[in-house]
């Protein structure tokens, strides 16, 4: 290819507005893992019901995962700029009436109006950036970084949010997100550019409708599924979001301009790698939400404590992330995603050697291990789905990348939990005392968090007994997660190096 027929690279400008794109990005990631931490004061200050305290925690994903294809339409439609400052100011806004919720049901109304609003971020920075960086080796450089500011916020979050509780009231964790959106607000005019698909039709309201109501159906279920098993609910709710999908995918057939383009899913790099990027994320969320129990309730550490030994993990998907666009000049994605996510269950391989007394350093390294290998699946997946879509659909791309996260995310918790319950359930059922009341038995059978509450209100020989089987059923349950997960991260390897293999890297182009 000559000179002349080479992408332009990109300059200070882009690369300053790279940094601008990744804020956001670090916020939205902040923001599903900080207020965990801050439960216990507010269910103390605005003393929520249990129905109610699992609305404040779930409803900012739920409606994230719903938003996101429709606002990845949209940005495509008046600019995917005026789309991302529209989603800051409307994040900053409810970010302070999340702060000052005087009930519950305040705070739930904030945290559904922030997920609608952070549905915008993560579509709208990554369709920027497909518009910013011509080069395609500068680009998979671009979305390292952003894949990266992700895992930032995840491992800041936590750390960040415990100071601030430390210090100031539960409120404080939403605050932190006002000045960044302010920064967001001045700096995108400056450098950001815009850009919107000037033939695009006005977005169809029953197919936004519909994408919203399947989405939000098929992960209400799961997570339904995940924390009370099989039953007609969760069942009914994941029957409906298929029925609505089959129908919207048939809608999507009679448009000209789709909010989701099906012919996409005929190519490989796009259908293969959303597969890949699934599974990653299946194995990443799903692991995920157990190790920070291991650390707490079964080697005895404070929350703070506990974040801090899971930094190290968050530092290497940083490094993961930023390596991978080095690698690929060398190497061609498929074998770099197969190699990764070959480590990856190696690392999760690693895991299952835990135990209840001597499992830090393993789970340290294997955790650190498994961060690196699949950091450059998520990285050169998104790289694949974007570039596989044409210009003025990268909006719609980057939210249907980021939707199958989402169910990979949802996934991972639901089946993953499903096992580690009925293991659980199974072991600690042998060793409840028959005198026990019901009430007591079920706590102690449901999560290791009831087991060592019931035990604090037993005597000290029989609290003991408890909490020793309640330690080794939940980590020998771990463990069998770890083989799973060891045997899904390596079936997506095999996915990548076959699937992907004949897609030519864009990079090759450059």
């Amino acid at each position: 290819m000559t000179t002349t027929d080479a992408p332009a690279k990109a300059g200070n400008r882009e690369w300053i507005g790279l940094a601008v794109l990744a804020l956001p990005c670090l916020i939205y990631s902040m923001d599903l893992t900080v207020l965990n931490l801050a439960v216990p004061q507010l269910s103390e200050e605005l003393k929520p019901s249990a129905s109610q305290l699992l609305w404040i925690i779930d409803i900012y994903g739920f409606f994230v995962a719903g938003s996101l294809i429709i606002m990845g339409n949209l940005g495509d439609r008046i600019g995917r700029r005026k789309l991302l400052m529209i989603g800051a100011a409307a994040f900053g806004i409810a970010s302070i009436f999340a702060a000052f919720a005087s009930n519950a049901v305040m705070l739930i109304a904030a945290r559904a109006a922030l997920g609608v609003a952070g549905a915008t971020l993560a579509p709208s920075t990554l369709s920027l950036i497909r518009n910013m960086f011509h080069d395609p080796r500068e680009r998979t450089t671009a979305i390292g970084v952003w894949v990266a500011s992700f895992s930032v916020g995840g491992a800041i979050g936590p750390i960040f949010g415990g100071v601030l509780l430390e210090h100031f009231w539960w409120g404080s964790v939403f605050l932190v997100n006002v000045p960044i959106m302010i920064l967001l607000l001045i700096a995108a005019p400056l450098l950001l550019p815009e850009f919107r698909d000037e033939a695009a039709t006005p977005l169809d309201t029953a197919s936004a409708a519909m994408s919203l109501i399947a989405v939000l159906a098929l992960i209400y279920g799961l997570k339904q599924f995940a924390e009370y098993g099989m039953g007609w609910q969760p069942v009914l709710s994941v029957a409906i979001g298929i029925v609505v999908a089959f129908v919207f995918a048939r809608r999507q057939k009679q448009l000209s301009h789709p909010l989701i383009d099906l012919s996409l899913f005929r190519k490989p790099a796009f259908s293969a790698s959303l597969a890949v990027y699934m599974l990653g994320v299946l194995v990443a969320f799903g692991f995920f939400l157990f190790i920070s129990q291991y650390l707490q309730l079964v080697l005895g550490m404070r929350p703070l404590e506990a974040s801090l030994w899971m930094l190290p993990s968050g530092l290497s998907f940083i490094l993961g992330s930023m390596l991978a666009p080095k690698i690929v000049r060398s190497f061609h994605p498929a074998y770099v995603m197969a190699g990764g996510l070959a480590i990856a269950g190696l690392a999760c391989l690693m895991l299952t050697q835990i135990d209840t007394s001597h499992g830090l350093a393993i789970l340290i390294v294997g955790f650190i291990l498994m961060s690196l290998g699949l950091a450059p699946a998520f990285t050169l997946t998104t790289d694949l789905v974007v570039n596989a879509a044409p210009p003025e659909r990268a909006g719609a791309a980057a939210a249907i990348s980021e939707t199958s996260a989402e169910f990979g995310g949802a996934l991972g918790i639901a089946v993953l939990g499903s096992v580690m319950t009925a293991l659980y359930r199974g072991a600690m059922s042998k060793v409840i005392p028959a005198d026990m009341p019901q009430d007591a038995a079920e706590a102690v059978q449901g999560t290791l968090g009831g087991a060592i509450a019931v035990a604090s209100e037993l005597p000290a020989d029989a609290a003991a007994v408890i909490v020793a089987a309640a330690r080794t059923a939940f980590t020998d349950a771990l463990v069998m997660t770890a083989v799973i997960c060891t045997v899904i991260a390596l079936a997506a390897a095999l996915l990548a190096a076959f699937l992907l293999r004949r897609v030519e890297p864009a990079a090759h182009h450059a």
